[in-house]
């Protein structure tokens, strides 16, 4: 297996709804994750963020669709959060005022010893621990 990245939870939910703009290229992520180019790992944090979409708008069917979808692809692995995270995550708010998500997201990659961390948040170029690329 290659490389390890950590995927921002955007790049998720433009897969997820077939962003007309992004498809292309997340696709082709995904695809080299799904054939083990690449490993890939996602916060859980970022799963309460996806399906939190679908649940305001009563759409419990989609949200479950989502998870299943997220669940089935292979050699990405839904990771929780634990000390070393919050430890991480804290350091990258004091040091670049990251937001929460973005810190704790950001932090799982770190700690699951991620290369690159995979966003369409121009502000996180600042983090420095990490590769950040842009889509």
């Amino acid at each position: 297996m290659g490389q390890t990245i950590g995927i921002d939870t955007q790049i998720l939910i433009y897969y997820l709804e077939d962003n007309p703009e992004y498809a292309d290229r997340i696709e082709k992520i995904l695809e080299d994750v799904q054939q083990g180019k690449f490993q890939a790992v996602f916060s859980s944090i970022g799963l309460i963020e996806i399906l939190t979409g679908p649940k305001k708008r009563g759409n419990y069917d989609l949200a479950a669709q989502y998870r299943q979808m997220i669940a089935s692809i292979p050699n990405l692995v839904l990771k929780g959060i634990n000390e070393n995270i919050v430890e991480v995550a804290s350091d990258l708010r004091a040091r670049y005022n990251v937001a929460t998500p973005d810190a704790i997201l950001i932090a799982t990659a770190i700690d699951f010893g991620a290369d690159t961390f995979i966003t369409n948040d121009q502000t996180l170029k600042k983090v420095k621990e990490i590769g950040i690329e842009l889509l």
